[in-house]
């Protein structure tokens, strides 16, 4: 390609763009990603501008043709791009110049750059947020697996980090299942809103070119197209939802990730790490650590400072499109792979943790998550709430005071406190 090519918007400058601000001003950088979708929305487009006859269905088909070529060939890596040619839009568009000829130049005929990069966004967005999905029910296929596999596993649940009533591992697993599904609900509610085209706004106005833009929209796969001309340009929203959605998976990744940080710690043994997804010290050769989640819970962070940074970008920004846009791209790519890459690797770490059934039984026992159990089957024997609350606090105390468990008590000091507790407390045992 011709590296010093003059910009295409060059026709009213005297002087070149100074190289600073050539590298300044470039995004090939990174909307290079975006070359296969740039090139669907090409062909397309050059389709519709023959159907319209705006131009021939040779020159179509040659057009057609050509981006077929270019797309080959970035596949192969065979091109190498041109930061001034600013974008990947006009890279792709030099490179057919360079394929076709002087066709190539009816290309652009009724789009603008404008349209153009919002359409690619859209394309990809899509095209992502159908492999995060995949990725995203696949976890939730474990979930299911796992509370399946242990129905019958029983350890404490947690409020304020303080053992608090015993659960099934099941039910955990089964919390975290929910959440991911409300995730999934989430992103095809953000797919289902930004599936319309904003291809032939143009600029911002339209055309006075008799384009169909409804059969460009239906040929991308599009439910229809942004009717306002003007919005379909300047906004992102549909970036800000995707980051949102992102954000809140992230959250649940990270906090799901903080319990397995936790339950790998000697002190709560509820977990064993599998060799293939911990790691080890390069002092202390006694060290297991827990990378994978520790990960997850950084890149976290990473993901909600992209969200804040399109947020920032698009908060105070004049209608019609502006060059501020072009800060939409590098934190989204790196959302997305982020997102991919967390959803992926913890789903095979989840399925190579051994967790300690014993330790978490043993858990339960050494403890006072049955107490509320334990007052309920005093209510069952028709004894107020309040009164049967004061009677196991009491019993709680005993215990404690006396470096005891509640199954550990027996009959004559259970009676100490309410002739009521004795056999509950065996009903209990039983449970446990």
């Amino acid at each position: 390609m011709n590296t010093n090519a003059s910009p295409v918007w060059g026709g009213r400058f005297k002087k070149p763009l100074a190289q600073k601000a050539v590298y300044f001003n470039e995004s090939i950088s990174f909307d290079k990603k975006l070359a296969q979708f740039d090139i669907l929305g090409s062909q397309v487009h050059a389709e519709m501008l023959a159907k319209q006859g705006i131009i021939s269905e040779f020159e179509s088909h040659s057009i057609i043709n050509g981006l077929k070529k270019i797309s080959a060939k970035i596949l192969k890596n065979e091109i190498e791009f041109s930061p001034e040619a600013e974008d990947i839009h006009m890279n792709i568009e030099l490179c057919l110049l360079k394929e076709i000829g002087e066709i190539a130049k009816k290309l652009h005929t009724g789009r603008s750059r404008n349209d153009q990069v919002a359409l690619d966004l859209r394309l990809y967005l899509k095209h992502e947020i159908e492999k995060i999905k995949i990725t995203l029910n696949s976890l939730i296929n474990s979930l299911e697996d796992l509370s399946i596999i242990h129905k019958d596993t029983i350890l404490p649940g947690y409020t304020h980090l303080q053992k608090a009533q015993p659960i099934t591992l099941s039910s955990y697993f089964k919390a975290y299942q929910s959440m991911f599904l409300r995730d999934a609900s989430r992103l095809s509610d953000c797919y289902e809103r930004m599936n319309f085209s904003p291809l032939g706004a143009g600029a911002l106005a339209g055309t006075t070119l008799p384009i169909d833009r409804e059969y460009t929209a239906k040929k991308l796969g599009f439910t229809g197209i942004i009717e306002n001309t003007i919005d379909a340009v300047s906004d992102r929203d549909f970036i800000i939802e995707f980051m949102s959605s992102a954000s809140i998976i992230i959250t649940h990744l990270s906090r799901f990730s903080e319990d397995m940080i936790i339950w790998a710690t000697e002190e709560f043994n509820f977990i064993k790490l599998d060799d293939a997804y911990a790691t080890g010290s390069s002092l202390m050769p006694n060290k297991k650590n827990p990378d994978i989640p520790e990960l997850i819970r950084g890149k976290t962070g990473r993901i909600y400072g992209n969200l804040m940074g399109i947020l920032t970008v698009m908060k105070a920004l004049p209608l019609g499109y502006n060059k501020d846009l072009q800060e939409d791209k590098e934190g989204l790519f790196d959302t997305v792979e982020t997102i991919k890459n967390c959803l992926d690797i913890f789903n095979d770490f989840l399925n190579t943790v051994h967790f300690q059934k014993d330790a978490m039984l043993k858990s339960t026992e050494n403890s006072y998550v049955w107490s509320t159990h334990l007052l309920e089957q005093l209510v069952n024997k028709g004894i107020a709430f309040r009164q049967a609350h004061e009677i196991i606090g009491k019993l709680v105390i005993y215990s404690y005071e006396n470096n005891k468990y509640l199954h550990q008590l027996n009959k004559e000091e259970c009676e100490k406190i309410s002739p009521h507790i004795y056999t509950s407390l065996q009903i209990i045992n039983k449970k446990g």
